[in-house]
């Protein structure tokens, strides 16, 4: 089962496409989706959409996991993000894809072994779980998002996949830095 998972924001979108198989996950492909040159508005939410569905298209993944909202300080902030979390439920709608969603605490819980995981930690569990190369650049936004697909496929997933994330959080103390 392929999955994408989205961290929506109205600047800076990540995307990563994690595939459930035996033995553990499998990193697909993941980036980011930068609208920061485009003024405020409708035509950055236009980009999200675009791009969110040139990857669906592209990578063809039977799911969209999704970051839950959560309660911002910041009210344009929240409204911002619900804007692009409208553009990415557009896309899976468009393409037929199933939907799920996750809050941040149960994505750090996880991958990380605790629901406070800080960005690092998070970026350098999901490196640890996809066997990616410490050298190779990962945006944080895009680490997020594929935190977010294998949030997912450990919940669908089961024992083989949960084996290799908790041999991955033993391996690094659960607190990686």
């Amino acid at each position: 089962m392929r999955v994408l998972g989205v961290d929506p924001g109205s600047v800076v979108c990540g995307w990563g496409l994690v595939e459930g198989q035996p033995g553990g996950p499998r990193y697909v492909a993941a980036g980011t989706i930068r609208t920061a040159a485009i003024k405020r508005g409708p035509s950055r939410l236009k980009k999200i959409h675009e791009e969110l569905v040139r990857i669906i298209d592209e990578f063809t993944p039977a799911t969209l996991a999704l970051e839950r909202h959560f309660i911002a300080a910041n009210v344009q902030s929240a409204f911002r993000l619900g804007e692009a979390r409208a553009m990415a439920l557009l896309a899976a709608a468009e393409r037929s894809l199933e939907l799920f969603e996750y809050p941040p605490n149960a994505v750090k819980l996880a991958v990380a072994g605790h629901g406070h995981a800080d960005k690092e930690q998070i970026k350098y569990m999901v490196r640890r779980a996809l066997g990616l190369d410490a050298g190779e650049a990962l945006a944080t936004d895009a680490a997020d998002a594929l935190a977010i697909a294998l949030c997912h496929c450990g919940r669908t997933r089961g024992a083989h996949f949960t084996e290799s994330i908790e041999r991955n959080r033993a391996d690094s103390g659960s607190i990686a830095r």
